[in-house]
């Protein structure tokens, strides 16, 4: 069977195409990707604006358009914290299914959090025991931890990257002055304000294993000298916390236009890199953990591996 994933995220809308049947390994057929960062498209009412409204059919148009030419059986097409959170989210997405005929799902955070804890359970098995999982994504951060595939506590922040760089950093990619030392530690205690309530529950429930997703992660893995991606998927790749430190010590006097020049930093996600490493910082630190295992295996990857449980046995 081939299975597509449209996700509508805060930074890009991603089309994953796999061929797949129930028990397997879903494998890639395709992917393809328009970089939007919704999530910096908000206006000062809540709202979508416009033009990433406009951005967003665009996008979901061309992403149908590419699946229906892979003849796909299956479209899973879903949005998250950027939709999820806009104040016209009723209204875009009515545009969206009469624009393009694709229905969106919005995921709530609690759902992210547990798509994402299922897909590194099956990733690193059993034997990985109690895990804990972090993804920071464009507008959220997710948290799960628990023993089975399902996690025993998932909650979602609003503490993504976009968000944080649009409401507490005020720059963007042309932007030829890093942001103020102060206006950095003022995001610190804004975020450390924001872990406080999760930092006990998590460490109530335990994890033997720590995990991080997403693609904020895998850049800051890369910046503190984990394996490029040409290294392949199954390479294994850690970020410390004392590396992550040292990532975050020279990133925050670079001007976020100049950020890209950085191996492994892509363009659309440059000036999102600095909120991206203080909110990594602040939930390692907050919660005790020296070194995270990065899972090539996120989102996109639990929403495949749920819809394909439900499938027949061949």
């Amino acid at each position: 069977m081939r299975l597509g994933v449209l996700d509508v995220g805060s930074n890009t809308v991603h089309l994953l195409v796999v061929d797949a049947h129930r028990g397997a390994h879903p494998w890639p057929a395709h992917s393809e990707k328009a970089v939007l960062r919704l999530a910096e498209q908000i206006g000062p009412d809540g709202a979508l604006r416009e033009a990433g409204a406009d951005a967003l059919v665009k996008a979901v148009e061309a992403a149908r358009t590419s699946a229906a030419g892979l003849e796909v059986d299956d479209l899973i097409a879903f949005a998250t914290s950027a939709v999820r959170d806009a104040t016209n989210a009723a209204d875009v997405l009515t545009r969206v299914r009469d624009s393009t005929g694709v229905r969106l799902e919005v995921l709530s955070g609690a759902d992210e959090a547990r798509m994402t804890f299922l897909a590194v359970r099956r990733w690193f098995g059993w034997s990985a025991g109690r895990l804990l999982v972090l993804d920071i994504g464009g507008g959220s951060l997710e948290i799960a931890a628990g023993i089975d595939e399902d996690p025993d506590v998932a909650v979602s922040l609003p503490l993504g990257a976009g968000r944080l760089t649009r409401d507490r950093l005020g720059v963007d990619p042309e932007s030829t002055v890093p942001p103020a030392p102060e206006t950095v530690e003022e995001l610190r205690q804004y975020v450390d304000a924001h872990l406080d309530p999760v930092v006990e529950r998590m460490t109530e429930v335990g994890w033997e294993r720590p995990v991080a997703t997403s693609k904020t992660f895998r850049t800051l893995a890369r910046l503190a000298g984990a394996a490029p991606s040409g290294a392949g998927l199954w390479a294994r790749r850690r970020l410390t916390r004392s590396g992550l430190r040292q990532v975050l010590g020279f990133i925050r006097h670079i001007p976020p236009a100049q950020l890209v020049e950085l191996e492994g930093v892509s363009a659309g996600r440059a000036h999102q890199l600095l909120a991206g490493a203080v909110v990594a910082e602040s939930v390692m630190r907050r919660l005790g953990v020296d070194s995270l295992d990065v899972c090539p295996w996120a989102l996109r990857e639990g929403v495949i591996l749920s819809r394909m449980d439900r499938l027949a046995p061949v």
